[in-house]
C-alpha cells in the first residue's frame, strides 16, 4: 500500500515531466454543437443474479447493516452522488422467467422459486416490483422494467403494466392499494423481453418481431404515464436481427431497440474469459481493441436503423454492456462475481466516449452490473462496500449528463502492442446548461504519457480545473482491506492561453482525464 500510494503520487505530480510516447493535437469545435448527450446512457442494471440485489442494495429492514426500510444506507448514497438516472430491472435472463404475481404481498406470503439460470439457488421473491420501485424512489432514478415475453403471456405483461401505473379503478390498481401502494408508480421504460434470440426465448427475428407486436399492442398509457417501449435487439454485430426489427416493427411502435455486447477478453470458449486482476500486456490491449470496438459495432447497426428511420426517431439502447471475466477464485461460477481494476476504468471512459460520439441514436446505455456483478460500480462483503475504479469513472463522467456534445477532432500516436495497434487517445466534450465545457480524455497506453494540444475553437475560456483517474499499475484495485488504493486526484497539469485559447497538457500513461474549462 505505502509502495503504491508514493507511485501514484509521483505519476501525479510529475506527469508534465514524464517522457511522451508523442504529441497529440486535440479540436473541440464549440461552433458546432451536436445532439444532447442524454443522461440515460449513464443508466445500470440490476438482475436477481449472485448478491447483485441481496447483499448488495437489499438487506431486509431487520438486518443489522444500516439500512432505510431494508436498502442499503451505503448503496443509496454512493449511488446519489453519481445520480444515476435509470435502473434496468429484474434481467436480464432472469426476466423471461419471473412472473411478477410472485413479487407481490407479504413477503413471507411469496412463493419460491429455483434461479434456473444463476447458480440454482433459491428466489425467495422478498424483493418484488414493490421494492424495486421503492428503491427507485429513494435513490431518484427512473425505472427500467423488463418484461417477460419468453415464458410470460401478454395478459400478464399487460396487468403487470396497469397494476403499476393505474390510477383508476380496477382489479390490478385494487390489488396495488391492497398491497400498500395507493397512488400509481411512474414508469416510462418498458423492455418488451430480453435477450430473444438467445435465454429469452431462442427466437428468429422474425418471430419475435411478431410477438413484440403483439405484446406491445396491450402494454397501454394510463392517465399521464407514457410507456416507452424497448424491443428486444441484437447480440454484438447481429446486423440482420435489427435489419428485421426496423422492417418488421416499425419506428412508431417501438421508442428503443436494445444492443447487448460485452467484452471478454479470451473469448467464449472453455478455456475460460480471462482474470479480471492479473492479465498479460497482451491481454490487455486486446480488451481494450475489444471494447474500442464497441463504436464500429453502433456504425453498423446505425447504418441499418438510419435506412428505416432517417430522422433517428428509434434510440439504439445499449442496455447490456461492460467487461465480463472469470469470476474470483472461490466464488459460485453462477454469481458472476469479479473484481475491478485500472483496466475497467479505461474500458468504461473509452466506451462512454463512443456513446457521446453517436449520442444522436444511443440515447439509453446500461452497464453490466450495478453492484457485486460483472463490471460492478459497487462491491459489498457484508457490512462493508466499496467504490470500484468503474464507480469513479461515473462520479468523473456526470458532468456530461443532458449536456450538448461537441464535436472533437483527435491526431494521436498509437499504442503499439505486439499485432495490435491502437489509438492511444481518445476524448469527447459537451457544454452543459451553464455554458461550463468538459473535456474528457483518456489515454489506454499503459507505458507512456502523451503532450497534447487541446484547441478550443469557438470558446472563449477563462480558467481551466480537472479530475484525474490512475494509478502505477494497471491492476490496481480497491479492497474491503484497502478501499481507495484507486481514487478520484485533481489534476492540475492543463495549463490555459488565454490569448490563443489553447489548452495545453500530458496525459499520463493509463489515465483518465476531465477538464472543466471557464
Amino acid at each position: 500500500m505505502k509502495r503504491s500510494s508514493v507511485l501514484l503520487s509521483l505519476v501525479l505530480a510529475g506527469a508534465l515531466s514524464l517522457c511522451a510516447a508523442g504529441r497529440a493535437t486535440l479540436i473541440v469545435n464549440g461552433g458546432e454543437p451536436g445532439a444532447q448527450i442524454s443522461r440515460h446512457i449513464y443508466g445500470h442494471f440490476s438482475e436477481h443474479l449472485g448478491h447483485g440485489i441481496y447483499g448488495g442494495i437489499w438487506v431486509g429492514p431487520e438486518s443489522s447493516i444500516p439500512n432505510t426500510d431494508g436498502y442499503r444506507n451505503d448503496v443509496v448514497a454512493a449511488l446519489k452522488e453519481i445520480k444515476i438516472p435509470n435502473l434496468r430491472w429484474p434481467g436480464g435472463c432472469f426476466a423471461d422467467e419471473y412472473h411478477w404475481r410472485d413479487g407481490i404481498g407479504p413477503r413471507e406470503s411469496r412463493p419460491k422459486m429455483i434461479n434456473t439460470h444463476w447458480g440454482g439457488v433459491v428466489e425467495d421473491n422478498s424483493f418484488g416490483t414493490h421494492e424495486f420501485l421503492n428503491f427507485c424512489e429513494l435513490v431518484g432514478t427512473e425505472p427500467y422494467i423488463c418484461g417477460n415475453v419468453g415464458s410470460g403471456t401478454v395478459e400478464e405483461m399487460s396487468k403487470w403494466v396497469e397494476y403499476i401505473t393505474f390510477d383508476g379503478e380496477s382489479p390490478m390498481a385494487n390489488l396495488r392499494r391492497e398491497n400498500g401502494r395507493d397512488k400509481p408508480w411512474k414508469v416510462q421504460f418498458w423492455g418488451v423481453g430480453n435477450e430473444n434470440w438467445g435465454c429469452g426465448g431462442n427466437m428468429t427475428p422474425e418471430h419475435y418481431a411478431d410477438l413484440y407486436r403483439n405484446y406491445a399492442t396491450y402494454c397501454r398509457d394510463y392517465g399521464d404515464n407514457r410507456l416507452r417501449k424497448i424491443a428486444g435487439g441484437p447480440n454484438s454485430g447481429d446486423v440482420n436481427w435489427t435489419e428485421v426489427m426496423m422492417k418488421n416493427i416499425g419506428t412508431g411502435r417501438m421508442w428503443g431497440l436494445s444492443l447487448h455486447y460485452y467484452t471478454v477478453p479470451r473469448g467464449w470458449g472453455a478455456g475460460g474469459k480471462g482474470s479480471a486482476t492479473k492479465y498479460s500486456d497482451e491481454e490487455y490491449a486486446i480488451t481494450m481493441e475489444k471494447a474500442l470496438n464497441m463504436d464500429n459495432i453502433i456504425t453498423r447497426h446505425s447504418e441499418v436503423m438510419d435506412k428505416y428511420d432517417p430522422r433517428k426517431r428509434v434510440a439504439f439502447c445499449v442496455d447490456e454492456w461492460g467487461a465480463w471475466y472469470d469470476v474470483e477464485p472461490g466464488t459460485n461460477p453462477g454469481f458472476l462475481y469479479q473484481q475491478s481494476t485500472l483496466r475497467d476504468a479505461l474500458l468504461c471512459a473509452s466506451t462512454m466516449n463512443i456513446f457521446h460520439k453517436h449520442c444522436d441514436r444511443v440515447r439509453m446505455a446500461n452497464i453490466a452490473q450495478m453492484v457485486n456483478v460483472l463490471q460492478s460500480i459497487i462491491l459489498t462483503q457484508d457490512d462493508k462496500m466499496l467504490l470500484t475504479p468503474t464507480y469513479h469513472i461515473y462520479n468523473m463522467y456526470k458532468v456530461h449528463h443532458d449536456a450538448t456534445n461537441l464535436p472533437v477532432e483527435l491526431d494521436a500516436p498509437l499504442y503499439v502492442e505486439g499485432s495490435h495497434n491502437l489509438p492511444a487517445l481518445n476524448a469527447s466534450a459537451s457544454k452543459d446548461a451553464d455554458g461550463v465545457i468538459h473535456v474528457s480524455v483518456v489515454n489506454i497506453d499503459p507505458k507512456n504519457a502523451i503532450e497534447t494540444t487541446c484547441q478550443l475553437r469557438g470558446i472563449t475560456a477563462a480558467k481551466v480545473s480537472g479530475q484525474i483517474l490512475t494509478a502505477d499499475r494497471l491492476d490496481v484495485h480497491n479492497t474491503f482491506e484497502q478501499p481507495e488504493n484507486i481514487k478520484l486526484q485533481e489534476f492540475k497539469g492543463a495549463k490555459l492561453n488565454r490569448k490563443t485559447g489553447e489548452l495545453t497538457l500530458t496525459v499520463p500513461a493509463k489515465s483518465v482525464i476531465t477538464l472543466t474549462i471557464q
